[in-house]
């Protein structure tokens, strides 16, 4: 379930998960990612909604999360946010710290993913 309670508990998880494959330079940005795309389950599918989050190890070069929700609508859009606005800079921040990101939209769910290298760049 997607709640905004527990999104600092997930956080951890995918931290941990990334420390634990040798990937302690992915660890902070992979929690800040789940963070963002949780938040957006929360915000536009519903509090409670069921999420699934997902942080897999792609070889030695990157860190894949992704979070399923239950709702093939609404599909993230890269904003360009006003100073002042309180929201919208989500997925702009992913976009940002992300080697890449994408919809995996199907009939009754969606999968938004972003993939991080594993080890600081050049």
């Amino acid at each position: 379930m997607a709640r905004a309670a527990d999104i600092g508990a997930v956080r951890h998880e995918v931290a941990a998960h990334c420390a634990r494959w040798g990937a302690p330079q992915a660890a902070e940005v992979a929690a800040l990612c789940v963070s963002e795309l949780l938040t957006n389950v929360v915000l536009h599918v519903g509090e409670g909604a069921p999420a699934t989050v997902r942080v897999t190890w792609c070889g030695s070069e990157r860190v894949r999360v992704g979070v399923t929700d239950p709702d093939p609508r609404p599909l993230p859009v890269l904003l360009a946010a006003a100073p002042d606005a309180e929201g919208g800079r989500g997925i702009a921040l992913i976009d940002a710290l992300a080697l890449r990101w994408g919809v995996e939209q199907g009939a009754y769910a969606k999968t938004v993913w972003c993939e991080l290298p594993a080890a600081p760049t050049a």
